[in-house]
């Protein structure tokens, strides 16, 4: 009893950052368990350790990126597990967390309140538990609506109760920006490639699942643009302007139709769905599903990439050098610790991303380089696009590409920090100007 008193209060003492990368690590040991369990594996079928820790890690990490096929490698017993770990990976371990206190009439504690304000990049605990019953409850509602347009789909060539079991599965996935599917055959979603209401089904769950929930109970609030904070309009104006981008230059790069292009634009934003054969790009097109890959989706959101918000506001600096005008966006300043916060952030991501790359080459010589760092890019972006090479890759390559969909999830930056103990300067020192450029 000792033992486990002393256990609860190393707990109690560790940092949310900390917390919240080991809830993410054991609940990802836990999935690679049940998943190896033989309930969960088909007859016909051998998933080795590496492959369900990769699939689990995958599915935690709302990546999609696979190691093997799940419909053709798992039961139904095995595809409802991979759901639930996408479900947990998406709203956060400690949004389930407070929620399932909520739902058995416990009383959320301030150290809850703090774990939930760090996972969702909320400023402070005001309305904390409100906020997460909003975040299950608007899941719920799109989850569901996403699984009812799908299954007018599917229904048209599966049986009702396979074509509902591949909805919810499929909504899941698209509302958690996972691209996992369980059509089988690896075809992702290949095969309706023209379905219209499919493809703008599964964008509308990627668009809002990436926004970030702050931002979408912001328009639920005012339903004014003009009226919704300076973080929203951040988000909305960059997704709007990256979407637009992307579709207009994957058309002009691949053979595609306008729908394709739309759809991949909105999938490489950390989705990972396919409906064109990623393998099958030109080297133009891959490098532009990796900008928009690395740049990823908002805060808040079930996405990852270094986000919108990064992204927008590290152009604004640029901007504002450029024109020498202080940085401001819709009429508000911009503070020098979010400018600086930006750039450390995408600083640390491509250094994970370089090295991530190297190890790869060295570990997976047999590929090209385009494809290896699209691979690693798709990790890191918590993606789950693929030139068709992951189940191909050495045990170490799995490994590294593991640690990366890790990193992509938690954070570089919260990964870094939460080892580091970042007192406050006991002095300041003079000024003196470096030269750059």
């Amino acid at each position: 009893m000792n033992l486990f008193h002393r256990v609860i209060g190393f707990i109690k003492k560790q940092p949310p950052g900390r917390l919240i990368a080991l809830g993410f690590a054991l609940v990802i040991l836990f999935g690679t368990f049940m998943l190896l369990l033989p309930i969960s594996v088909r007859d016909d079928a051998e998933v080795s350790f590496i492959n369900a820790l990769f699939t689990s890690t995958s599915a935690v990490c709302v990546t999609g990126l696979i190691a093997i096929d799940t419909a053709d490698h798992f039961t139904a017993f095995g595809q409802a597990v991979v759901a639930a770990l996408i479900q947990v990976g998406g709203l956060g371990v400690t949004s389930i967390g407070v929620g399932l206190m909520i739902a058995a009439g416990k009383r959320v504690g301030l150290k809850s309140r703090n774990l939930v304000k760090e996972a969702l990049n909320v400023d402070n605990y005001r309305g904390i538990v409100r906020l997460v019953k909003s975040v299950l409850l608007l899941t719920l509602c799109f989850e569901a609506i996403g699984a009812l347009l799908s299954f007018l789909v599917f229904s048209r060539d599966y049986e009702p109760l396979h074509a509902l079991g591949i909805s919810l599965f499929h909504s899941i996935a698209a509302f958690n920006n996972s691209g996992f599917d369980i059509l089988g055959g690896l075809r992702n979603l290949i095969p309706y490639q023209t379905n219209v209401l499919l493809n703008l089904t599964t964008c509308f769950l990627i668009i809002f699942g990436g926004l970030g929930f702050l931002v979408i109970i912001d328009i639920l609030k005012h339903r004014s643009f003009k009226k919704l904070s300076l973080h929203s309009k951040v988000v909305i104006t960059t997704t709007v302007v990256l979407l637009v981008a992307g579709t207009l230059l994957l058309k002009a790069t691949e053979h595609i139709t306008w729908l394709g292009a739309f759809f991949h634009s909105v999938s490489a934003r950390t989705a990972g769905f396919s409906t064109y054969s990623i393998g099958d790009f030109t080297n133009a097109g891959l490098f532009v599903l990796c900008i928009l890959m690395f740049i990823g989706a908002s805060p808040g959101s079930t996405g990852g990439g270094i986000k919108t918000s990064t992204f927008f506001v590290m152009v604004q600096e640029t901007r504002s050098m450029v024109t020498k005008n202080p940085i401001h966006a819709f009429r508000r300043s911009i503070s020098k610790e979010n400018v600086s916060r930006a750039f450390l952030i995408t600083f640390l991501s491509g250094s994970v991303v370089c090295i991530a790359t190297l190890l790869m080459c060295v570990l997976d010589p047999e590929y090209s380089f385009i494809q290896l760092f699209f691979e690693v890019v798709s990790a890191f972006g918590t993606v789950g696009l693929s030139t068709g090479i992951t189940p191909y890759l050495s045990v170490a390559g799995k490994l590294v590409i593991i640690l990366v969909m890790f990193t992509g999830r938690v954070g570089a930056f919260t990964l870094l920090s939460m080892w580091i103990d970042r007192a406050e300067p006991n002095a300041r020192y003079s000024e003196e100007t470096v030269v750059i450029g």
